[in-house]
């Protein structure tokens, strides 16, 4: 269903419209005459950090080229008539270490594609080429090449003012005639995606920019024996026709890559159907519908899942960011796959079937979960935001801040829950709960907004874990979005009891090295009694010392603080007024 799924979002946004093409970006345009001698070499790049205090950093224009499989080994091939310097002029730009001799082999592999097209088409344009190519081999080295150029910086040809070489008339034919397989009434395979017959089993595309993957990898792949079942060899064991798997493969690249290009204005590019929330985790998600107002909802959604503040939400979504449901009336299927990188192929982490609609109504109900009051203070000049964007909350379960230590299976599990109104993972509360404690005390701005993010978290798993399991709505309330000073929780009351000893500690002293949080959080969780003994006793001089302070609005404060500590003090018979006071009424330990 996959495959399927991306065949028809292949299909829909027509991005294969010719399978024996595809875009790529295109660096440099070698201008030719028609004798084969050089005009110039062109420049096709674009800087993509102007405008901005960052390096610059040059990229290739798209252009339609002729396909170009992914190539490895110790003989790569050559792709046809664009290619980059090594191939096509058999050495290297700039002052890279190459091999004479593997240049010569790269150069004349290169040069012999381009023969056998001139000798079957008799192109004028392809013999321009082949003369060029001739006179400036790896051996002349006469030719100077732009001194900018990146190592994979793809080359192509075009004579005098026509089209470039690959794309003549003639040229097109011979391509297409070669690309085809060799005996198509042979048909000995079924494909599982189609259903068409086909006579041959190629190599599966390869996928860029999943994350995880440091090269581009395959999403189906049989590459050894243990793989293989029923005397199949390779990929026999999924047999997909060639046409198919470019169409699956197209699709994916087009989702995992924000910019793709469109396939009739590659100038322009898609809208974005991609959210990244870590390291080696994507989320890629579209709709079967080609209508407006549902390809406008998806185009909200990229600032829904990943937006900062309630600004990168479009309007009609703002209701969603909020918490609150929003009717969209669609019915046609909507999709999400979750995709991790691995060495040699790309890993589904999940895949949901839904509509988007139902998809908009879980998430209001995933943002209404999430919402507490925040304790990071906002930008100046703007409002405290309503939600933590995905990322920022799987960023916080993370050690030390670091996203590729969140394991793939629970932002997984998380997403899940999210697109469909499902339990959240347990685990989300366990790693919130040990990260608070590791992280207990840290007090700068990202700490804040990390301590926001867990606590998001995990009021949003207890509330959820309480609507769907009877027992746990019985054993505590529902979390609300800010402290209740009525829930009469040992927990709860010890750990708002700590929060106002620190604060009033603040008040007397300042900022301390280790604060009371600092100092007796990871012991007062596990015994509270033995250590409250000493935090109460330590109060009666904090409240002393921050209401003898020279500000009327110091001393209120201390008084408001010393107030509350006697409020959740009462809650365990602990009269601080009476010396020696008894605090037997806080439990020795908790569970």
């Amino acid at each position: 269903m996959i495959l399927q799924a991306l065949t028809r979002l292949a299909d829909n946004e027509h991005l294969v419209p010719d399978p024996d093409y595809e875009i790529k970006p295109v660096a440099w345009l070698i201008v030719l005459k028609s004798d084969g001698s050089l005009v110039n070499i062109e420049s096709r790049r674009t800087n993509v950090n102007e405008g901005t205090n960052r390096k610059p950093k040059f990229v290739g224009n798209p252009m339609l080229v002729p396909r170009q499989f992914y190539r490895s080994g110790t003989k790569p091939s050559a792709y046809f008539l664009v290619d980059n310097a090594k191939f096509v002029f058999g050495r290297p730009v700039g002052n890279a270490d190459f091999d004479q001799k593997q240049g010569i082999d790269y150069h004349t592999r290169f040069k012999q594609l381009i023969a056998d097209c001139f000798q079957a088409s008799g192109d004028t344009g392809v013999s321009a080429v082949l003369k060029f190519l001739d006179e400036h081999g790896p051996e002349s080295g006469q030719l100077d090449l732009p001194h900018d150029a990146a190592p994979n910086d793809m080359f192509a040809f075009q004579v005098g003012l026509e089209d470039p070489a690959h794309l003549r008339e003639k040229v097109v034919e011979w391509w297409k005639d070669r690309s085809r397989p060799p005996d198509p009434d042979a048909a000995a395979y079924q494909c599982l995606v189609t259903g068409a017959q086909f006579s041959e089993i190629g190599q599966f595309p390869q996928v860029e920019k999943v994350p995880g993957a440091a090269k581009p990898i395959k999403l189906i792949s049989f590459n050894t024996g243990a793989f293989e079942s029923y005397g199949l060899s390779r990929n026999e064991n999924a047999p997909i026709s060639e046409q198919a798997a470019v169409k699956v493969a197209t699709a994916l690249n087009r989702l995992l890559n924000p910019e793709y290009p469109k396939p009739d204005a590659p100038q322009e590019t898609l809208p974005r159907r991609m959210i990244r929330i870590s390291t080696d985790t994507a989320v890629c998600y579209w709709a079967v519908s080609p209508a407006k107002t549902v390809q406008n909802a998806l185009d909200a959604l990229a600032g829904l899942l990943d937006g900062e503040t309630e600004d990168d939400v479009a309007e009609v979504y703002r209701s969603v960011w909020r918490g609150r449901p929003f009717e969209l009336q669609d019915a046609s299927a909507f999709y999400v796959l979750i995709l991790s990188g691995a060495q040699g192929r790309a890993i589904v982490r999940d895949w949901i079937e839904t509509t988007l609609g139902e998809t908009v109504g879980h998430l209001a109900k995933h943002y209404e979960d999430l919402q507490i009051v925040r304790n990071a203070r906002p930008k100046k000049g703007s409002p405290p935001p309503l939600n933590t964007p995905l990322r920022r909350l799987m960023d916080a379960l993370a050690a030390e801040g670091k996203s590729d230590s969140t394991p793939a299976s629970l932002d997984a599990g998380f997403l899940r829950a999210a697109f469909t109104g499902t339990p959240y993972p347990f685990q989300l509360l366990q790693r919130a709960l040990v990260r608070s404690r590791v992280e207990a005390g840290n007090d700068d701005w990202i700490d804040a907004a990390r301590r926001d993010a867990r606590v998001s978290l995990i009021r949003a798993v207890l509330n959820r874990k309480r609507r769907f399991d009877s027992q746990a709505a019985t054993r505590y309330p529902e979390a609300p979005v800010s402290l209740n000073p009525e829930l009469e929780s040992d927990g709860y009351s010890l750990g708002a009891l700590m929060a106002v000893l620190e604060r009033l500690q603040q008040a007397a002293l300042g900022d301390v090295n280790a604060s009371v949080i600092d100092r007796y959080f990871s012991a007062a969780s596990a015994s509270p009694r033995s250590v409250f003994i000493r935090l109460l006793k330590n109060s009666r001089h904090h409240a002393r010392k921050a209401g003898d302070a020279d500000d009327p609005k110091q001393q209120g404060f201390a008084r408001r603080l010393d107030r509350l500590i006697d409020f959740f003090c009462a809650r365990f018979d602990v009269n601080r007024k009476r010396y020696p006071y008894s605090t037997t009424g806080i439990p020795a330990y908790l569970d």
